[in-house]
């Protein structure tokens, strides 16, 4: 079975929140995608639909993304996408998940100085009012905030 693998420039919308999990470090933020077009009429470029995705970030990838990224800041990512399906509460819920393999800052719009991450190079802490993680227990190793079903991720509504 092929993977879809995509590319997504968009904004980092919550702050990373990372995790040492027994499978390895993970790293997990909302990324917002804005579709811009030229408007003719105005004559100015104008904003259209924004998507959301949840992106993880598994390994040293997580440990970086967690010193690295902020709301706000403008990247690119890269990955698999997974995109879900779901009832819940009598409404239909639709989630996109995409599970990074390269994140980084769109330097068509700043500037950023590169700092290779050195081996036993203390990681810094999470706030302690962040959501916590543990295993999906489906078996599929995917983290998911305690007190949630194995399925619910910050979906968006489908209308």
């Amino acid at each position: 079975m092929s993977e879809t693998t995509v590319t997504i420039v968009g904004n980092v919308a919550t702050t990373p929140v990372y995790r040492e999990l027994p499978k390895g470090p993970v790293a997990r933020f909302r990324l917002a995608a804005t579709a811009r077009r030229f408007d003719r009429v105005r004559n100015e470029w104008v904003d259209g639909h924004t998507n959301f995705f949840t992106v993880w970030a598994w390994g040293a990838l997580g440990t970086n993304v967690q010193g690295s990224l902020s709301i706000g800041e403008p990247v690119l990512v890269q990955g698999r996408l997974r995109v879900r399906d779901e009832e819940r509460g009598g409404q239909h819920w639709t989630s996109a998940d995409i599970q990074a393999s390269a994140v980084g800052h769109d330097l068509s719009r700043g500037t950023t100085a590169f700092r290779r991450a050195r081996q036993g190079q203390p990681v810094r802490q999470p706030d302690g009012d962040e959501a916590s993680f543990e295993i999906d227990p489906q078996g599929e190793g995917e983290p998911r905030e305690q007190g949630e079903q194995s399925e619910q991720r910050e979906p968006a509504a489908v209308g």
